[in-house]
């Protein structure tokens, strides 16, 4: 999951010790001391919030299923825009600590805890400089705009305008970002200079000379049949007009200012500790991304752990096959024999996720008792940027059901696309991973819509690669080689600990990580690039998988002992997956309750 469309900012000490203050005092008081007035009024704040927040994110707004401002372009590019956050965060955060938390259920106090959190994490990342920084080669408005095409309703005559007046609205933010990308330049506040080399490309893709060849013309290519002649010409005429004069001069001014002006500005450094203020914006990636108090150097020293762990089992494994010769010539030869090769078409890729989601769907309910109505599908990622997606992602589907959750493969070269690691792929990213957790959490209409659509990524990802694990109970790992990759990626979110703290707290270089990446797991070069050149656009993030993915076994283990036959896998997925994405001490606090009723036998 990459892309900025669904863009988390965390909060850092303030809300932790909220956290922890709060959850101290849950036990206290009984039942006869739930207010409902009390209840009732945070609702009414939580729904209240939910409403503003669409308003000031239309784009997201869009991405959840709401279209009352899908001819909105918000400019987050501006102070003022920024002035507006800060005091709309506050003004809830106010709000919010006017409540006795005591008098409140117990899902409302998970809401409010939640809540509070949130508002500070929100606060808190308002005070960095980021701004100074509009977009990478993965996130912010220049990229995720075209996908548009994917999350647009484009149903009615009314979906089509929306669309167009949102582009109109597209050369505002552009300028805006050039603004403040010439303010980071000033403060030296700059990307380094391997990313902006992948970002020029990406601009000029984007500029046509055949204006029907544009991404942004497509919706006007299959118009609903209903429409009335003279809608569609004028849909058809106002669609190339506003390719012709809005979207490529646009892109062409973002792709020369970043080739000619930006270009030569940049660093040649990898991490945000090379800048000023980089290590404050570090630090709060770490607690943003992970929720946890711990330090980028214990991230660092675990990922080392791992890495030595999961290197003895990967030596097993290779034994086991056969092979004569150490790890690096197994990962060579995992990277080059032909029988992990066997495609020749894109589409047979495809066909080959579509044989594993039926092999899924057959075992998944040994595991889950509940499931998403969202529909699913699996396509090819789009050309434009298919060269900048090193793996396959996920895209959620809208809540209601009217856009389906996409998992997206990026298949460049099919004749180069390895088999061994697609059952991992699809675990993480589909069924029972990214799919499933996103999806009923969307759908679950019992949390306020800011839950509903919070996602913390030590959870969503820590989840998705939990889900990694279950492989065998899912009638897949049917061979040693594709237990080794997955072995391989269990390394690889090891090696991501190591490589997301030395890059940004400890002068690890891009080409360091990525030959740390190589020696360590069967990555080609070009993969591995595309990794650490993400690691190094998204600081933090990277610390998630693994962090959230320890903290879901040891709880599993912790409650498989405890509960001994009273254990319940399939409960305590549903109890996992049901109360959707939270930080790990509100996560944990839950689950331990969970296993306390249990033992009670409530």
């Amino acid at each position: 999951m990459k892309a900025k469309t669904i863009l988390i900012v965390y909060a850092l000490v303030l809300s932790a010790f909220c956290i922890t203050g709060c959850h101290q005092n849950q036990s206290k008081g009984s039942v006869a001391e739930i207010d409902s007035s009390v209840n009732k009024k945070l609702e009414n704040l939580f729904s209240n919030y939910w409403e503003e927040y669409l308003k000031l994110f239309p784009f997201r707004a869009t991405f959840y299923g709401d279209n009352r401002y899908n001819d909105q372009f918000h400019n987050d590019q501006t102070q003022s825009y920024r002035d507006t956050l800060k005091n709309f965060y506050q003004s809830y955060l106010d709000s919010a600590k006017t409540f006795d938390r005591s008098k409140l259920t117990d899902e409302n106090k998970t809401n409010y805890d939640v809540f509070v959190y949130e508002m500070n994490r929100q606060l808190d990342g308002l005070k960095l400089n980021t701004w100074m920084i509009p977009f990478d080669q993965i996130n912010g408005g220049a990229i995720s705009l075209p996908l548009g095409n994917t999350m647009f309703p484009f149903k009615t005559v009314k979906d089509y305008d929306n669309w167009l007046s949102r582009l109109n609205k597209f050369p505002a933010w552009a300028d805006s970002a050039i603004g403040n990308f010439r303010k980071g330049m000033a403060a030296g506040v700059v990307l380094p200079k391997a990313l902006v080399i992948k970002m020029i490309p990406e601009m000029q893709n984007l500029v046509v000379t055949d204006p029907t060849k544009s991404l942004f013309y497509q919706p006007v290519t299959h118009l609903p049949k209903d429409f009335s002649a003279a809608d569609s010409q004028r849909l058809v005429n106002d669609y190339r007009q506003v390719v012709l004069n809005v979207i490529i001069p646009t892109y062409k001014k973002l792709g020369d200012f970043l080739k000619n002006e930006y270009l030569p500005k940049t660093r040649t450094t990898s991490g945000l500790s090379a800048i000023p203020g980089g290590d404050k914006m570090y630090a709060y990636d770490v607690k943003s991304w992970t929720t946890t108090d711990e330090t980028p150097e214990q991230f660092y020293q675990t990922g080392l752990e791992q890495v030595a762990i999961i290197t003895h089992e990967m030596d097993s494994v290779m034994t086991a096959t056969g092979f004569k010769g150490d790890l690096k010539a197994f990962f060579h030869f995992m990277n080059t024999d032909k029988r992990f090769f066997p495609f020749k078409t894109p589409q047979q890729v495809l066909d080959s996720f579509e044989m594993i989601h039926k092999i899924v769907d057959a075992h998944v309910n040994k595991l889950f008792d509940i499931i998403p109505k969202t529909p699913f599908v699996i396509r090819q990622v789009e050309k434009f940027r298919e060269n900048t997606v090193g793996v396959p992602q996920y895209q959620p589907g809208a809540p209601d059901g009217s856009r389906p959750g996409v998992f997206y493969v990026p298949i460049p070269d099919a004749s180069k696309f390895n088999a061994t690691p697609m059952d991992d792929y699809f675990l993480h990213e589909a069924i029972p991973g990214h799919h499933y957790q996103i999806s009923l959490q969307q759908e679950d209409t019992s949390l306020p819509k800011f839950r509903r659509f919070g996602r913390y990524g030590v959870y969503v990802e820590g989840y998705a690669f939990y889900c990694e694990s279950l492989g065998r109970d899912l009638g897949l790992y049917k061979d040693p080689y594709q237990y080794f990759a997955s072995l391989t990626w269990q390394m690889h979110r090891a090696i991501r600990l190591v490589v997301d703290a030395g890059i940004h707290a400890k002068g690890m270089t891009r080409e360091q990580a990525i030959k740390y990446m190589m020696d360590h797991e069967a990555v080609t070069e070009p993969v591995a690039t595309a990794e650490i050149e993400r690691y190094m656009a998204m600081p933090g993030q990277a610390l998630t998988y693994m962090t959230g993915r320890l903290k879901i076994l040891e709880l599993r283990n912790k409650h498989e002992k405890e509960l001994g036959n009273k254990f319940s896998i399939i409960k305590f997925h549903h109890e996992l997956l049901s109360g959707g994405s939270m930080p790990l001490q509100i996560l944990e606090k839950r689950m331990n309750e969970w296993a306390e009723k249990i033992k009670s036998g409530k």
